[in-house]
């Protein structure tokens, strides 16, 4: 399947949760200063996607083959079997943005337009998994993203961006050295079709995580993820 490009995703911005993630008090001075910046943001932000169907080739312990391209993590290829196909992506709430959070000239006022651009990352993201789903009749799903989890570290932002061609010049994403994504709010990863809840937290005891959506399940990755011949070596 091509890649599909999707410029200025729809997103639709909660000014009340902004105020609330940000602890500012409603009918305070700084609410009318974030609402003020809310503002500017939406007449600024260009969020954007690209996105591409990939199909499993080929399967191993902890990897598989989409596309030509090796995608090494145990736990990646655990939650792809008996699938075909699932989804490479990258989001992002564009260059633009970025550029007018860092032009605040205000430390406090800076610290919240990076919110407010995190914001938009969020619900551009969101309408890009709704697209997917709606589009190809998904159903509930799942996602996995390059460096969430040390089983898939951030080195892996590489066959996935080479799954998705020239992201730099479809989307204006690109990768760094050390395979951080410019402009910093972008997200990528792997969607997936999925009869069981799946979130990257389930195997992530970070507790002090503000991005946290599902409790930590010590257990897990034991009685899912674990491989055979390493777990009959601990029962021997």
């Amino acid at each position: 399947m091509d890649v599909i490009v999707l410029d200025r995703l729809a997103y639709t911005l909660n000014a009340p949760q902004v105020l609330q993630a940000l602890h500012v008090r409603e009918g305070s001075s700084r609410e009318a200063e974030v609402l003020r910046l809310i503002a500017e943001a939406e007449a600024v932000a260009a969020p954007k996607a690209v996105y591409r169907m990939i199909f499993v080739q080929e399967r191993g312990a902890d990897y598989v083959v989409a596309d030509g391209h090796r995608l090494t993590s145990r736990i990646l290829r655990v939650n792809l079997d008996g699938l075909h196909r699932a989804f490479a992506f990258v989001c992002t709430a564009g260059q633009e943005l970025e550029d007018w959070a860092r032009g605040q000239g205000d430390v406090l006022a800076r610290f919240y337009a990076e919110a407010i651009n995190e914001a938009v990352l969020h619900a551009a993201t969101m309408t890009l998994f709704r697209h997917l789903s709606e589009t190809y009749g998904l159903g509930q799903t799942a996602v996995m993203n390059p460096g969430s989890l040390a089983d898939w570290p951030i080195s892996q932002q590489r066959p996935l961006f080479d799954l998705l061609g020239d992201v730099e010049s479809a989307i204006g994403v690109r990768l760094t050295p050390s395979m951080l994504m410019v402009p910093t709010k972008s997200v990528s990863g792997i969607l997936f079709p999925t009869q069981e809840d799946f979130a990257s937290c389930q195997l992530c005891p970070r507790e002090a995580c503000p991005n946290r959506r599902m409790p930590y399940e010590p257990e897990l990755f034991e009685r899912k993820y674990k491989v055979e011949s390493q777990k009959s070596k601990v029962q021997s």
